[in-house]
């Protein structure tokens, strides 16, 4: 018994002793080209996908490895992929390894507009990537402002975080500023943020970046016909934190001012680490407070977002489940006043700097017109804005599943909000134009008018508004003052005070199944889209005066021997709900099939080619309005003129039922020469489905009987990337047609005080251009960096309806506008910049030029050049702590982004033509200028 005992007992530690002698440890602090550690490099063992984060000083450990043969990678994004063959025997083994520069990320692997991972000089699609380190020199001004740093892409965030306008390579003509993302994906982790846009409903009302950004892939065109639901114009994916082997975080802590010394301050967070057992967790977020780029009365921003995700890493892949939580309100700016058609300048004591030109913050209630007999309420304050909240939870799998088959699904769930409480328009309305008095109070309301300051109740002017009627009788409008107080500018402001809210409960997702063989990379997969919508749009006349700082007013209507009539109420606000009523719902469903195959032809010759098969369905119903019939309206007193215009639902719907099918195809070659040099060509066949905008702002009170027509887009593109150590590029030539754009304008009919969308005219665009994206190292310390688009624009055929500011359509006509050039599509713009890092010191300067564009396809108004210059210096205190300071505009441009036409109420930019242009040369305009400097002081420790 002893001996075998003895026996047994010899044989166990034998076999203890030979499997931990079997195992070592691979460790090594890995550095960049300066010799300064790498914090956050991935190190992962293949095959057997073991790895590892580094820290904060560089340093990674993989303990336990088998021995066998090994393939060591490190990727860090603006480094080239680290390759090292190791054989393990019975020694650990230290290494000590270094990455070099890759300012184009063109060795770093891209997940957004492929089937199959893979390096981006490898794919056969024009993409770029912003690392952290990128994403962190900037002022935090939104997703649009972000995405400037990126070539072929034209973005306008002149409006602030919100109502922005993105778009790439000419595809932009349905892009309008309520709906500026209309062709493009702004996704999170792969998914888009929403499903579906329209009017005042756009993806970034949903998105913000911060500390839980890992960095962006952009993808102009190309193959986002094939991978994007609905978005043939381009990606732009924020993709997230991964796992971290080692416990850590980073916090930020902000602080500037913008503008006229108006503060902001903001602080982000992230945490993450292992769970034990290969399960990691992320979790960050931020807060912000911010009182705006121009001068408003009110808060312009505030709120935030928490994020997280949980990732379990699996034999061959991994499983994440994540979410978001995003409560924050933000506005838009509107535009300002100009004259001189040539050289525009300010006008009426307005500055392109620091004008806001909105509605002051208030407290109202508008009757609900759903609600009517409980006596209901919407509440309205402009100071809200929008109030954006989402709640979103998502699973991310991958899988590889044995014999070469790799298993990939990504699917959320979200539930939204935005409700709009805002102002709309800010138009020039002379005393003497009747147009407010009849809002005010209908074919009643002339005679004395009185104009009181609505907070404190001071008389600023009374006049006699009669003259006003001779515009019906072919004479000059006139109006006359009774007393000595006067109203800036002898006019008001033409606003509305608008009110939405929207919801939606979404549901998003694809899967695929890849073979992996010796010539071919097969993928077979789906996506989907469902989304449950409703709408909401009531819009009141406001009385404002026209002034750099409005104010409201309190307006009556006091004719001797008459009782007094209110025009308003004690806010200001008047025409309650009676310029716009708009309640619609929806439920939209987005399928899609798709097959690619990345084929090897040859060594380092690849075709990449892909189908998809897209169909949409927009299910719903919009309702019928009528103006509330009852004599003194909804509280039954005729001397309150205020509430007696209510639309409300007739009770009538016109429904809506339409599907979309259309199949998009996409073709690729990529050559590589050597390891450092490729091309690629491509051609892709896209299709735009219409957007819900279609059906909610047309088809005023009748049937939508018919379906909006389907966007056809064709892309080709030609281009090179060279990875070299000192210098690196890429460019490419683009070819861009879209065909069958569904244009209309928004009008406002004078007669009888009602906005309107004029008919729907379908029209063709062109544009060809130049691209390119390039890095040089000067120095070890100092780097060069050129991005830039060249590109020619043009409105192949394009029809304008002019309604000539009236529903009636007997003097209606369309003008042609063909062969004119694109509006908002520059010939040139480009981003030129300098960096520089040595030891404990950073700095960088950028100078941003956005060359001339056209105002609207009749080519009447040229918005002029600019130049926006950017810098920022950084100190590292020690090596958790680092503080930098960063600027925008710093010097105070005053470029124009934006152009909203005439200075007149209802007008839009399609209104001016030459010929208005030549008869009024010295008449106002409406513009939106680049936002004003601002400069923030950054605090960052990592732990």
């Amino acid at each position: 018994m002893n001996r075998t005992l003895s026996f047994l007992l010899i044989v166990f530690f034998t076999f203890i002793f030979s499997s931990l002698s079997g195992q070592v440890t691979i460790s090594g602090e890995v550095n960049d080209s300066h010799g300064e550690p790498m914090v956050g490099a991935t190190v992962v063992l293949e095959p057997v996908q073991r790895f590892a984060v580094t820290d904060a000083k560089g340093a990674f450990n993989i303990p336990n490895v088998d021995a066998g043969e090994y393939t060591l990678v490190i990727t860090y994004v603006g480094a080239k992929t680290y390759r090292e063959s190791l054989t393990i025997n019975s020694q650990d083994i230290t290494l000590s390894p270094t990455l070099e520069d890759d300012p184009l990320n063109l060795q770093n692997v891209v997940v957004t507009g492929v089937f199959d991972p893979r390096i981006q000089l490898e794919s056969s699609t024009a993409i770029t990537t912003l690392e952290k380190e990128a994403l962190q020199r900037l002022v935090p001004r939104g997703t649009a402002d972000i995405l400037q740093a990126i070539p072929g892409v034209f973005t306008d965030p002149s409006a602030g975080e919100v109502f922005t306008r993105v778009y790439a390579r000419g595809i932009s003509a349905s892009a309008e500023d309520d709906i500026g993302w209309y062709y493009v994906s702004l996704q999170e982790d792969g998914l888009p943020v929403s499903l579906i846009q329209h009017s005042y409903y756009t993806p970034e009302l949903f998105h913000r970046m911060d500390l839980t950004t890992e960095k962006v892939e952009a993808i102009r065109g190309g193959s986002a016909s094939i991978t994007a639901l609905n978005a043939p114009g381009g990606i732009f994916n924020f993709i997230s934190q991964g796992p971290k082997d080692q416990f850590g975080g980073e916090i930020s802590l902000q602080g500037g001012l913008q503008g006229e010394n108006n503060p902001l301050t903001r602080i982000d967070g992230t945490l993450g680490g292992p769970l034990g057992n290969n399960w990691f967790f992320n979790l960050g977020g931020h807060y912000r407070n911010d009182e705006g780029a121009r001068n408003t009365d009110f808060t312009f921003s505030k709120g935030g977002q928490l994020k997280m995700n949980i990732i379990k890493r699996t034999s061959g892949g991994y499983l994440k489940f994540y979410g978001k939580i995003l409560d924050d309100f933000t506005n838009r700016y509107t535009g300002v006043a100009a004259t001189d058609w040539d050289d525009p300048k300010a006008a009426f004591g307005q500055d392109f700097n620091t004008t806001a030109l909105m509605m002051p913050g208030f407290e109202s209630n508008i009757p609900d017109p759903g609600r009517l007999d409980e006596g209901a309420t919407n509440g309205f304050d402009p100071s809200q804005g929008v109030h954006a909240q989402d709640r979103a939870f998502g699973v991310d799998l991958f899988q590889e599943l044995g014999k070469d088959w790799i298993l990939r699904f990504n699917t959320k769930y979200s539930r939204k909000r935005a409700n709009w409480q805002t102002s709309i328009s800010n138009n020039f309305v002379s005393l003497a134009d009747p147009t407010s008095y009849f809002l005010g109070g209908g074919f009643d309301g002339f005679g004395q008018v009185v104009f009181r300051d609505a907070r404190t109740g001071t008389e600023l002017a009374r006049v006699d508004n009669t003259g006003t009627l001779a515009a019906f009788q072919g004479g000059s409008p006139s109006f006359e003052y009774l007393t000595d107080g006067r109203l800036p500018n002898d006019a008001v402001m033409g606003t509305a005070a608008w009110y939405k809210d929207n919801a939606a409960d979404e549901l998003i997702g694809e899967v695929s199944l890849s073979k992996n063989m010796e010539n071919h990379d097969l993928t077979l997969g789906a996506a989907y889209g469902f989304s449950d919508t409703s709408m909401f749009t009531q819009g009141s006349f406001g009385f404002v005066t026209y002034e750099p700082d409005p104010r409201m007013l309190s307006v009556t209507l006091e004719n001797p021997g008459q009782p007094v009539i209110e025009f308003t109420d004690a806010n200001g606000l008047s025409s309650y709900g009676g310029l716009f009523f708009i309640n619609a719902r929806a439920d939209v469903s987005q399928i899609a099939a798709f097959v690619n195959d990345r084929w090897k032809i040859q060594e380092n010759l690849y075709l990449d080619a892909g189908l998809r098969y897209e169909s949409i369905g927009h299910d719903g119903s919009k309702d019928r309005w009528i103006n509330l019939p009852d004599e003194g309206g909804v509280d039954g007193d005729v001397t309150t003129a205020f509430d007696n215009f209510l639309r409300v639902a007739s009770g009538e719907r016109d429904s809506f039922d339409f599907t979309y099918d259309y199949l998009s195809y996409s073709a690729g070659l990529n050559y590589t020469f050597k390891q450092n040099v490729a091309v690629f060509f491509r051609f892709s066949r896209g299709n735009k489905a219409p957007e819900l905008n279609y059906y909610f702002n047309n088809f005023e009170n009748v049937p939508i009987n018919q379906a909006a027509e389907i966007q056809k887009i064709n892309q080709a593109e030609l281009g090179v990337k060279w990875g070299g150590n000192q210098f690196s590029f890429t460019t490419t030539a683009f070819w861009s047609q879209l065909r069958d754009i569904a244009t209309t304008n928004f009008e406002f009919d004078e007669e009888s005080g009602s906005i309107f969308y004029t008919p729907v005219q379908f029209n063709d665009s062109r544009t060809i251009g130049l691209e390119w994206e390039s890095a040089y190292a000067v120095t070890p310390d100092l780097g060069l960096t050129f991005n830039g688009t060249l590109q020619n624009a043009v409105a192949t055929q394009w029809t304008i309806y002019d309604a000539a500011g009236t529903v009636d359509i007997s003097d209606d006509s369309i003008t042609d506008f063909s062969d004119n050039e694109l509006p908002f599509n520059p010939n040139i713009m480009f981003n030129l910049g300098t960096e520089y890092e040595k030891e404990r010191f950073n700095g960088f300067l950028r100078w941003q030029f956005m060359g001339e564009r056209e105002g609207n396809v009749a080519n009447a108004f040229q918005l002029p050049s600019y130049s926006i210059f950017n810098a920022g210096l950084g100190y590292a205190i020690n090596e958790n702590i680092d503080a930098s300071i960063l600027g925008t505009n710093l010097l105070n441009s005053a470029g124009l982004a934006n152009f909203f036409g005439a200075n007149s109420f209802g007008a839009n930019a399609n209104g001016v033509t030459t010929e208005f242009v030549q008869s009024n040369p010295n008449a106002s305009f409406v513009v939106v200028p680049v936002l004003p400097r601002a400069v923030v002081l950054k605090l960052n420790y990592r732990f």
